[in-house]
C-alpha cells in the first residue's frame, strides 16, 4: 500500500489524540510505515484539535495535503465542516452527531447550524457520509467518555483501514487504563457494529 491518509477533527476533551495514537500503534503492530501528527488550535478543553495519521510506503511527512484524506473522522459536526478542505469526492466522512458549540458562536450571537445543513455542505464535497451517534453507544457501553473509542470501532467497521481490526483493538487495550478496558472494548464493538449496516452504501 502506497499511501492512506486519515484526518481526525474534534475539540479538546473528546479523545481525538488518543484515537490517533491508537491508529498509529495498530499500524506499527501490522509492520506498516506510519506518521502521526497533532495540530492544536486553542490548547484547552473545548478548543479545536486536528490529528493526522498517514500510513504507507510513500509516507515520509506527517501532514496531509488538502483534498488528500481517504477518511475524515469528525468527532464534532462543526469541526468536521471546518476540516472539509482535506476531503474530496473519494473521501469517506464519518461524523459524530454530538454538538459542542464553540465559544465564538455565543460571542457573536450566532446559532449552531442544523445537522442537516452541515451534512448537506459535506455532501457537496464528499459523496460518502456516515453519521454515528457516538454518545449513545458510549453510554450503552457504560461510559460516555468512550465515544472516541466508539468512533474508532466505526472506523474499523468500514473495512477500509489498512490496519487489522484486531490490531486496533489491541492498541485500545494498551492505551486505556486497565480498569476501563472492558467498557472501551465494548464501545469499540458497538461502534463497529453500528457501521456494518452502512457498508452497502459506502
Amino acid at each position: 500500500m502506497k499511501e492512506f491518509n486519515i484526518v481526525l477533527a474534534g475539540v479538546g476533551g473528546q479523545g481525538t489524540l488518543l484515537a490517533a495514537e491508537a491508529l498509529g500503534i495498530a499500524a506499527v503492530k501490522d509492520e506498516l510505515n506510519v506518521r502521526v501528527s497533532e495540530i492544536h488550535g486553542m490548547a484547552q478543553r473545548g478548543g479545536a484539535v486536528v490529528s493526522t495519521v498517514r500510513i504507507g510506503e510513500n509516507v515520509f511527512a506527517s501532514t496531509v495535503t488538502e483534498g488528500q484524506a481517504d477518511i475524515l473522522l469528525g468527532f464534532e459536526p462543526l469541526e468536521t465542516l471546518r476540516n472539509l478542505k482535506y476531503a474530496s469526492e473519494k473521501t469517506l466522512v464519518i461524523m459524530n452527531t454530538e454538538k459542542i458549540p464553540p465559544s465564538e458562536l455565543a460571542a457573536k450571537n450566532m446559532s449552531y447550524p442544523d445537522t442537516e445543513d452541515i451534512v448537506k455542505k459535506i455532501h457537496a464535497i464528499a459523496k460518502n457520509v456516515v453519521l454515528v451517534e457516538a454518545m449513545q453507544f458510549a453510554k450503552k457501553a457504560g461510559n460516555s467518555l468512550a465515544r472516541n473509542i466508539v468512533l474508532l470501532g466505526a472506523l474499523a467497521g468500514t473495512k477500509r483501514l489498512p490496519v487489522k481490526t484486531e490490531s486496533l483493538r489491541e492498541a485500545v487495550r494498551e492505551l486505556v487504563p486497565a480498569k476501563h478496558v472492558d467498557v472501551n472494548l465494548k464501545a469499540f464493538q458497538l461502534g463497529l457494529e453500528s457501521i456494518e449496516k452502512h457498508l452497502t452504501e459506502i
